[in-house]
């Protein structure tokens, strides 16, 4: 059986210049990406691409707040998060910044638990 893929391109789907933690910062926030996009998608697909390649920038309020907030919501470990979810960037910063904001969450989710 064949998994069932999401493609997010951030630049054409979502925001060229995604910035701001929160709906309250604007319609590019890593807030609205999360709600309207990446836990739509997570639920509805085995396995959801976010390609950041076109996009001018990205604010750190953003990735955290996308990221980090998603293991918020869904209690993911790292191993389920990169089983659901491929970052697709030519920029291998961005991956490792994104790959914090994971690693932090699921920390401080495990120290919570304990």
């Amino acid at each position: 059986m064949s998994k069932s893929v999401m493609r997010i391109n951030v630049a054409k789907d979502f925001s060229k210049n995604p910035s701001g933690r929160y709906v309250k910062d604007g319609k590019t926030s890593g807030e609205v990406f999360l709600k309207n996009l990446l836990l739509p998608a997570i639920k509805t697909h085995d396995l959801v691409e976010i390609n950041f390649d076109g996009v001018r920038g990205y604010g750190s309020s953003f990735l955290e707040e996308a990221f980090g907030g998603f293991i918020r919501e869904t209690k993911m470990t790292l191993v389920e998060f990169f089983n659901k979810v491929k970052i697709i960037t030519k920029d291998p910063l961005l991956q490792q910044e994104i790959q914090g904001y994971l690693e932090d969450e699921v920390s401080r989710l495990n120290v919570v638990k304990h």
